[in-house]
């Protein structure tokens, strides 16, 4: 598929900085109904990504009670021992502020990849959003599992145009009137 990420991103989202604490960082959350939010630097380069997930390790590892020694269910603590380093769970959940909650560096994408890459991205670094970033590192926006959805949305006569075009737009056959591609739900 030629759909790129610049195609199906949100663009204005919200921005915490390292200095963010917890609360409004959930407050920022929740008021934009996201589940992940972008941790930029002064100059709005992404330095990291804060999930709500990030968020809620804070209630699943708080001791009600002394010594109550909670762990994990066994599938949990496979997922996080063979994520991403650095993904410290533990830490997180005595963090404070938005740098001492979030995963970095960012797993990120640039607005001119095609969505086929960035699931594969998603996928192989086990995350739901990437930061879409410019050339020079500063935020463009966002893409969520839910955005890549949008590629299965379009228009069957869109994805009748691009398959014309890609099968015979740069071949020596250039008579496209005795072409017909017809596309009937196509996945």
């Amino acid at each position: 598929m030629r759909v790129k990420v610049a195609q199906v991103m949100a663009r204005d989202v919200p921005v915490v900085e390292g200095g963010t604490p917890f609360k409004t960082v959930a407050q920022v959350l929740i008021a934009a109904d996201l589940a992940a939010v972008p941790v930029v630097d002064a100059d709005n380069r992404v330095i990291g990504v804060i999930t709500d997930a990030d968020l809620l390790l804070k209630e699943e590892f708080k001791d009600q009670y002394p010594h109550e020694g909670y762990r994990p269910p066994l599938r949990a603590r496979l997922r996080r021992l063979i994520g991403r380093p650095g993904c410290g769970w533990r830490e997180k959940s005595r963090g404070d502020t938005a740098a001492e909650l979030m995963t970095s560096p960012a797993v990120t994408i640039g607005p001119g990849t095609a969505v086929v890459f960035a699931i594969r991205l998603m996928d192989q670094h086990g995350v739901t959003h990437l930061p879409v970033v410019a050339e020079d590192g500063t935020l463009e926006g966002m893409v969520g599992r839910h955005d890549l959805l949008r590629v299965f949305t379009r228009p069957d006569a869109d994805i009748a145009r691009e398959i014309t075009i890609d099968t015979f737009g740069r071949s020596l056959f250039r008579d496209l009137a005795m072409v017909t591609v017809t596309v009937d739900q196509a996945l």
